[in-house]
């Protein structure tokens, strides 16, 4: 026997969602959008982060993936934290909190590239993620309800293109901001005295501090900006009294294996996206600098947006499950071509698996979800945890990437867009099993 519980990530009760139709919607609706601009643009700002520490410290690409761990992590660990906060203290303020906590977590650069300690690095990090967790948790379902059920997909729809175009840009202006000062090669390095070394650390790490300064300061002002904004009261949801549901969740299966679907998808997309830089420096690829190869990133990111825009009007015409196996089929050939060939052919192969990850969360979600009925919000909790999969898939990756070379260790990034396509052919399949109620 499964209680209704209703998170901050499930549909509220009907009263909540019947708010007037008729306001218009669009001034909070901006405020609000600029918190999906600002987490898609410091959670890509991980892949110029990646080569930057990886230089630093000196670390073996298993290593310098803990920055993804340490980042992915927190939805998984404050998920469900974050839900019985916005339970208790509503969206907005919500909003505001997580806002905070990104600008402690920003702010936490400064003293790790003072002390030039990368454990302080990874914390400051996880702090930064803990907050973006917030905004996601609270964010989402607020532009959810924010208006008209029936254009409730368009809402999102947009405010994603805005994530997107955050996550496009950072690479960019990262690499200019903070790959400027171009790193001495492993050899080099390895070559320093201890004395010379330390002063070599200092100098590189501190190129974060000004960036990360700013992005403080700007995250603190746009938390007094929510704050005060006077945003439309939306109520949280509440648990039905007396009502119980005879079902459970982990017997649908199309949820079940949605959330391996989804740790796959954002392992795959989190692992490709912090090797660019890397993989783009090869001789045998590009032979790229850093701040030149990050400056590439940014097709990546780019073509996701430009594939959420595409991906709309074809899922009106093509059913979610085929155009999601189509994607994944298509995924998976590119990075297979890319790790065959080398040149320029196979940096501009796998900047094209951006535009087939465009529609593959949203649509992943949308099929795990089917058919929950009142599970609908237990549910959406455990997807949002199966993110994940952006901790601790990158990590592998760079043991493979330690043990076999970065050009063939995308062979994982491979196996996830397979099962994708498995799962949109046959594993999104809903089971016939209905809820019952009693």
């Amino acid at each position: 026997m499964a209680t209704r519980e209703v998170t901050a990530s499930s549909q509220p009760a009907a009263s909540a969602r019947t708010i007037s139709v008729t306001q218009n919607y669009r001034g909070p609706l901006a405020i609000v959008t600029t918190l999906f601009f600002m987490w898609g643009f410091l959670t890509c700002l991980n892949d110029v982060l990646v080569p930057h520490l990886k230089s630093i410290f000196d670390l073996s690409f298993a290593q310098v993936m803990l920055v993804q761990f340490a980042f992915f992590s927190a939805y998984f660990l404050f998920s469900v934290p974050w839900s019985k906060i916005v339970n208790a203290i509503g969206y907005q303020r919500t909003m505001v909190v997580g806002l905070l906590t990104m600008a402690v977590g920003a702010l936490l650069f400064v003293p790790a590239a003072s002390a030039v300690s990368y454990p302080l690095f990874l914390t400051a990090l996880l702090v930064l993620a803990t907050g973006i967790t917030g905004l996601q948790v609270s964010a989402n379902p607020y532009v959810d309800l924010l208006g008209n059920p029936e254009t409730a997909s368009s809402r999102l729809d947009l405010t994603q293109a805005f994530n997107s175009l955050g996550t496009t840009i950072a690479p960019k202006i990262g690499g200019l901001l903070i790959l400027s000062a171009g790193p001495l090669a492993v050899e080099q390095i390895r070559q320093l005295s201890p004395q010379a070394l330390h002063a070599y650390r200092v100098q590189q790490a501190g190129s974060v501090k000004m960036p990360y300064t700013v992005i403080s300061i700007a995250l603190v002002l746009l938390a007094v900006v929510i704050g005060i904004f006077k945003l439309p009261k939306i109520e949280t949801g509440k648990d039905l009294p007396g009502e119980k549901i005879n079902d459970s969740i982990w017997k649908h299966r199309n949820l079940v294996l949605g959330v391996v679907g989804l740790f796959a998808y954002v392992g795959a997309e989190v692992s490709i996206g912090s090797f660019l830089v890397n993989y783009f420096g090869l001789p045998e690829i590009a032979g790229f600098s850093p701040m030149t190869a990050a400056g590439f990133v940014s097709f990546y990111w780019a073509g996701s947006m430009a594939g959420r825009f595409l991906g709309a009007p074809l899922l009106r015409r093509i059913k979610a499950g085929y155009l999601l196996a189509l994607c994944a089929l298509c995924a998976a050939a590119l990075i297979s071509v890319s790790m065959g060939l080398g040149g320029h052919s196979a940096m501009w192969t796998i900047l094209a698996v951006g535009l087939f990850n465009s529609i593959m969360f949203p649509t992943i979600f949308s099929l795990g979800v089917a058919e929950l009925g009142p599970l609908t919000g237990n549910g959406s909790g455990v997807l949002n945890m199966a993110i994940v999969g952006g901790a601790i898939l990158p990590v592998i990756q760079g043991v493979i990437a330690d043990r076999v070379g970065l050009h063939h260790a995308f062979i994982l990034p491979v196996i996830c867009y397979l099962y994708i396509l498995f799962y949109g052919l046959s594993g999104s399949k809903p089971n016939s099993e209905r809820y019952a109620r009693v």
